[in-house]
């Protein structure tokens, strides 16, 4: 534990403050909005979309790996904050507000287990197209759901019956400054980095500065609404109360029952934030050659949940927009992080009575342009281009999060994940093969114009052998073998095997037992090394295997001679 504790701050030098400095104040501004909008979405007060951004980053830079991931409230773990905990308590109820609190810390603490036990191999669980089924049909949901805010409709307009019953109740108020935010943070996601740096602004800075506009537009929001009193004069649903100074660290123990509750809400919202902060740091890390550890990962996001839900916080995760803007404001450690939360603790205790006057609809501008560009539709049609299982996958992952909610999607997903391994592995590619003229290279027959030896059969699995593919498997040894009648000798090429299960091996028993009453030998070649010392101790490999062959080269020029000798001792007789 001691060497994974502030591993960056051993080697800290004095010339990676500058850098840690700008980027921590540059990240604090462009939080700000971000974390009051994505505690808005997930049902809570807002204040605790900020306390989130306090605690998790001192946890984080704690036993984190990455030098510039950012933690903090994001979309999908706000999404996945209300979808798991609405079925328990009424959002914004102190109920649900606490449930929402113990969901960060059992996050927290089966993240922190996970990285002790050194189970970084779990980001694996979830493969690309589910993860990206899961994110995109989330962020059609969070898009959705903020429809109502830019027309400053109440709850009633929540479907899509609702929002068209409602819509002539609209408040042309609230939607032209939702018109108004939103072509601002479009124009500054798309256009103003261009401009900036046509008008002599380097490449690094206007990318920042571009980042930085949404904290711009809620100034003016927060300033004209203050003014003009919109929010009485022209009912402009606002923020409202948001208390000032730091959160108060307080624990209220939670009930076994309602504990039982929330496992499987924690386990899941677990599993996602952690697969999509490694994916963050990784490519990130990839960047500035950095190594990313997932068991660290582990470590300190798990530290970062236990640290917000102790103050007062949401479940957090790596954000890719901040941790983007961290890196490219120059950040070089943690530190940046640190930085970022005290300024934010120091608003909190200045300036937070003026996040009052924040309208909803800026909230709601500031997610719909946040989580837009993670519906990917690129991700999509390359799947669908390559590998039509992942692209059908992915796409009903993404459906079934919009119909059946978080947790239905994410159990499509993994089931269609699972049967679609199976599937491929059931369809094994088993070829026979011959040796390239001149050579010790072997090649499919049917592929290329190879040599072969009468009397001999060599076949190459191209696939573990496991329960789902040895009919397989068997039907392509029997059909090739029937094309060639006069077989004395069946070479199994296993290079690509890394695993025979009990029902591989079984079949191959049965299946010796058949040629042997052919008198066909069975050789074997490229045998790995696990493989075979699971092999050696079994009645298939001691008693049915004739020989076994370093390599086919071998195998060809030994059952060669053999065979020609067997041909030559015939023709004698």
């Amino acid at each position: 534990m001691k060497r994974a504790l502030l591993p960056w701050l051993q080697n800290y030098r004095q010339s990676l403050l500058g850098g840690d400095l700008s980027a921590g104040l540059i990240v604090s501004v462009m939080l700000v909005p971000q974390a009051i909008a994505y505690a808005y979405l997930a049902g809570l007060p807002v204040e605790m979309g900020l306390y989130a951004s306090l605690l998790p980053l001192l946890g984080y830079a704690l036993f984190g790996s990455s030098m510039t991931l950012s933690v903090g409230p994001v979309a999908i773990t706000a999404l996945m904050t209300l979808e798991l905990l609405s079925p328990f308590a009424e959002a914004g109820s102190a109920e649900y507000i606490q449930l929402a609190i113990w969901l960060a810390v059992i996050s927290g603490v089966m993240l922190f287990v996970f990285g002790l036990l050194r189970l970084g191999f779990l980001a694996n669980f979830l493969s690309h197209p589910v993860i990206s089924g899961f994110i995109s049909g989330a962020a059609v949901l969070i898009l959705f759901s903020q429809i109502r805010h830019l027309f400053g409709l109440g709850s009633e307009a929540t479907s899509i019956g609702g929002l068209l019953t409602h819509l002539s109740e609209s408040n042309p108020v609230v939607i032209g400054m939702s018109l108004a935010s939103l072509i601002w943070m479009i124009y500054a996601r798309i256009r103003m980095s261009d401009h900036l740096k046509a008008a002599g602004i380097g490449v690094g800075t206007a990318g920042v500065l571009s980042k930085m506009a949404p904290m711009l537009a809620v100034i003016a929001a927060i300033g004209f609404t203050w003014w003009l009193d919109l929010s009485n004069q022209h009912n402009v649903p606002v923020v409202g109360h948001l208390p000032s100074g730091l959160p108060a660290l307080v624990w209220s123990t939670p009930q076994l029952e309602q504990l039982k509750l929330l496992l499987i809400p924690a386990l899941l919202i677990s599993l996602v934030g952690f697969v999509e902060s490694v994916s963050v740091a990784q490519s990130l890390g990839r960047r500035k050659r950095e190594s990313i550890s997932p068991n660290r990962e582990l470590l300190g996001l798990g530290a970062a949940n236990i640290a917000s839900g102790i103050s007062g916080g949401l479940a957090v995760c790596g954000g890719f927009s901040r941790s983007a803007v961290n890196q490219a404001a120059g950040a070089n450690t943690p530190l940046a992080g640190i930085v970022s939360a005290a300024i934010i603790a120091l608003m909190l205790v200045s300036i937070a009575d003026m996040f009052a006057f924040m309208p909803l609809a800026l909230l709601a501008v500031t997610i719909i342009v946040a989580v837009t560009p993670l519906i990917d539709i690129s991700s999509l049609k390359n799947a669908w281009r390559y590998d039509r299982a992942d692209g059908i996958t992915l796409l009903a992952t993404a459906i079934a999060v919009i119909w059946l909610g978080v947790e239905g999607g994410i159990l499509i997903g993994l089931c269609l994940s699972i049967a679609t391994q199976l599937w491929r592995g059931s369809k094994p590619h088993v070829a026979v093969v011959g040796r390239i003229p001149h050579s010790e290279h072997f090649r499919n027959i049917s592929r290329y114009d190879v040599e072969t030896i009468s009397g001999l059969v060599a076949i190459r699995i191209d696939e573990n052998i496991f329960f789902a593919n040895t009919k397989a498997i068997e039907q392509a040894i029997n059909r090739a073998l029937s094309a060639q009648p006069d077989t004395h000798a069946l070479l199994l090429i296993l290079s690509a095997v890394n695993q025979i299960d009990s029902t591989g091996l079984e079949m191959l028993s049965e299946l010796a037992e058949g040629l042997e009453e052919k008198g066909i030998a069975i050789h074997l070649a490229e045998v790995k090394g696990p493989l075979m010392d699971k092999l050696k101790d079994t009645h298939w490999y001691k008693d049915q295997v004739s020989a076994v062959f370093l390599s086919t080269h071998d195998a060809f020029n030994t059952i060669g001679a053999l065979e020609e000798d067997a041909h030559t001792t015939g023709e004698t007789k």
